[in-house]
């Protein structure tokens, strides 16, 4: 029986994403037999989980997910910087949290007052955590970021003999663990994957000969985890994976499944005689008399300006195909030929009857990314928690 969580089942705006927290936690799960399974195959411990929800849990909303996560073993929970693990403690979680982002022209003082595990990621970011870690006389944990290659933040892996000696003698800092993050890793076409892996390798010989010897190390996002045991190390990192979606193109038989839909409702079904257009710019010309449903769901929303004239939404239990400018507020179907009326729903994102529309798709459609859509899903669609169990 359905167990609604949080959230309103009649809110004001007929916009909602539903998210499973029973799927979440059940993809959780799945990974962790996966990883339990080919890691005792292979004669090695199982590596711990660290569950990503930054950027409110890539659109799921992160309090809620988190929490999910924690409860369904999650080892760790990764967040992009200092507001977003406060924001995590303050609601309740205890597991530790890593902050990923850069903290050399940020405020780490809740580092220090919520008990985060900061990214040591440039000289800076060290010298910032260590001027405050000096004044409240603690040691601070940290971890360690190596650049192998994506030439974003971290320490580059052929420079370290010149730039961590400072870093490492900062007193009162202490590498705990040491990782990388891969670029390519969802592209099996190129051989970077491999090439980053390899310089990860070097670098962990080269800090060894510095003195130091973290304890832990981690390198897989949800691609790496799938594509390579060898990027397991100590943790891996799943965030696209844990809300169940396979990082595209790559395949997998890895039985998760997708947390998060999005539904609308028509708000008015209108005629149009053959010649009249639809919306801004009249982007969408009837060959035909058509029936126009109206939702009120558009690019505010996350629904990506794209989709017009490309993209679809299930009505009815059918496939109907978005005509005309997704505008700010509003988009309209096509909805010809369906007995269909004001009040009715729309889903976007989900399944209805024997159709089914996942994010993948909607990203394909537009030549987006299936991450880019779930972050950009707005903060005036009200999420819907729910255990489905």
């Amino acid at each position: 029986m359905a167990a609604q969580l949080s959230g309103s089942a009649h809110a004001s705006r007929p916009t909602e994403a539903l998210v499973d927290l029973a799927a979440l936690a059940g993809n959780l799960r799945a990974i962790r037999r996966m990883l339990d399974t080919e890691s005792a195959a292979a004669g090695r411990t199982a590596p711990g989980i660290v569950a990503v929800v930054k950027a409110n849990a890539y659109g799921h909303g992160a309090v809620e997910t988190a929490r999910a996560l924690e409860a369904a073993g999650a080892t760790m929970v990764a967040v992009a910087d200092v507001p977003e693990g406060v924001t995590l403690r303050e609601a309740g979680i205890t597991v530790p949290i890593l902050v990923f982002g850069a903290l050399s022209v940020s405020n780490p003082e809740g580092v220090f007052t919520h008990d985060l595990t900061p990214t040591l990621s440039t000289p800076g970011a060290a010298a910032v955590l260590e001027r405050e870690a000096r004044a409240r006389g603690v040691e601070l944990g940290c971890h360690l970021k190596i650049d192998t290659g994506m030439h974003r933040l971290g320490f580059r892996d052929d420079h370290l003999q010149a730039t961590l000696p400072e870093v490492l003698r900062s007193p009162h800092l202490r590498v705990d663990a040491v990782y990388t993050h891969f670029a390519t890793a969802d592209d099996p076409k190129r051989d970077d994957f491999e090439h980053q892996r390899e310089r990860f390798e070097i670098a962990r010989e080269r800090l060894a000969a510095l003195g130091v010897l973290p304890r832990l190390a981690h390198a897989a996002n949800s691609a790496a985890l799938l594509r390579d045991a060898r990027t397991w190390y100590d943790f891996v990192r799943p965030g696209l994976l844990l809300y169940g979606i396979v990082p595209p193109p790559l395949a997998s038989t890895l039985d998760v499944r997708p947390v998060l839909s999005l539904r609308s409702r028509l708000v008015a079904v209108k005629g149009l005689r053959p010649g009249e257009h639809v919306g801004y710019g009249f982007r969408f010309t009837a060959e035909r008399p058509c029936r126009i449903g109206v939702v009120p769901a558009g690019y505010a929303d996350g629904l990506d300006w794209r989709l017009g004239n490309r993209g679809f939404a299930l009505v009815g239990g059918r496939r109907v195909p978005i005509v005309g400018s997704v505008c700010m507020d509003m988009l309209m179907l096509d909805v010809t030929g369906l007995d269909v009326a004001p009040g009715d729903e729309a889903v976007f994102i989900g399944s209805q009857g024997s159709e089914h529309i996942d994010v993948r798709e909607m990203a394909a459609t537009i030549g987006s990314i299936p991450w880019e859509l779930l972050c950009r899903l707005g903060s005036r669609i009200e999420r819907i928690f729910r255990d489905q169990q």
